[in-house]
């Protein structure tokens, strides 16, 4: 539903609202994957890519329960990246800037799968992002890394998938790295890049990441570690997929 507050409200043009709360103290926002091009707008009805995302809201829902923190989903005007124009990147950074004035710039998290998680890298540098989550990103060669200084990035790919290279997106959490950013990357056995293979550890990294990036928890210690290594290091920058990194339950 989209409604400015937990009671109807106000409709958001940019955004897709799961879940409000009064003076929000945080938001998480979701970026849903698409297509290399496509211009027509993704169906509000039956859009695949964006009922993805939706258990991993509903675990992040879970996990913040009884904190200020809203949830969101980047609502894209068009279904592919286009190129040049990038416009699933336009939309988060629109997105963004409708949040930073419906809460007066609380912190948020972004969270985003395949295009949504090139969109993601592509603003996490804005202000008030304060972390990224990547999910099997897609990361051709040559996506800037300008203005990544200082951000925290946390990407999970499957180590096989054949949709968005694992390869290429470790290149970019390397390049990332150089750049100034604290970057860790999670490597799941398999080539699952819909996410559904090994759901529940997808979505515990996930939530897990995000808690630890809002500081509602504390970050599981490989990933404090990799944040920790300066540029030019690539020792600890992936990490399995574990009970190690912190895959166990998460707070229902």
């Amino acid at each position: 539903m989209d409604t400015g507050g937990s009671g109807g409200g106000a409709r958001y043009r940019g955004l897709v609202v799961r879940k409000w709360t009064a003076d929000p103290a945080a938001v998480v926002l979701v970026l849903h994957g698409g297509s290399e091009r496509g211009l027509r707008r993704p169906s509000r009805l039956f859009n695949a890519p964006g009922l993805r995302m939706r258990p991993f809201v509903r675990a992040v829902a879970r996990a913040t329960a009884g904190q200020r923190v809203a949830l969101a989903e980047v609502r894209y005007r068009h279904r592919g990246w286009n190129g040049e124009r990038a416009d699933a990147a336009r939309d988060a950074a629109d997105a963004l800037a409708e949040l930073a004035g419906r809460t007066g710039g609380a912190p948020v998290v972004l969270i985003g799968h395949s295009m949504g998680g090139r969109a993601a890298l592509r603003v996490a540098g804005e202000p008030n992002v304060v972390g990224t989550v990547a999910l099997a990103p897609w990361c051709p060669p040559g996506e800037p890394v300008d203005g990544l200084d200082g951000s925290r990035l946390v990407f999970l790919h499957a180590e096989a998938d054949r949709i968005t290279s694992p390869a290429e997106s470790l290149r970019m959490a390397g390049q990332a790295r150089d750049a100034g950013a604290e970057v860790c990357r999670f490597v799941l056995p398999g080539g699952d890049h819909a996410m559904l293979r090994q759901a529940a550890t997808w979505h515990a990294l996930t939530t897990r990441a995000v808690c630890g990036l809002l500081g509602l928890g504390a970050l599981p210690a490989p990933v404090k570690e990799a944040f920790a290594q300066p540029a030019g290091v690539r020792d600890g920058l992936d990490l399995p997929a574990g009970p190690a990194a912190g895959t166990g339950r998460v707070r229902a």
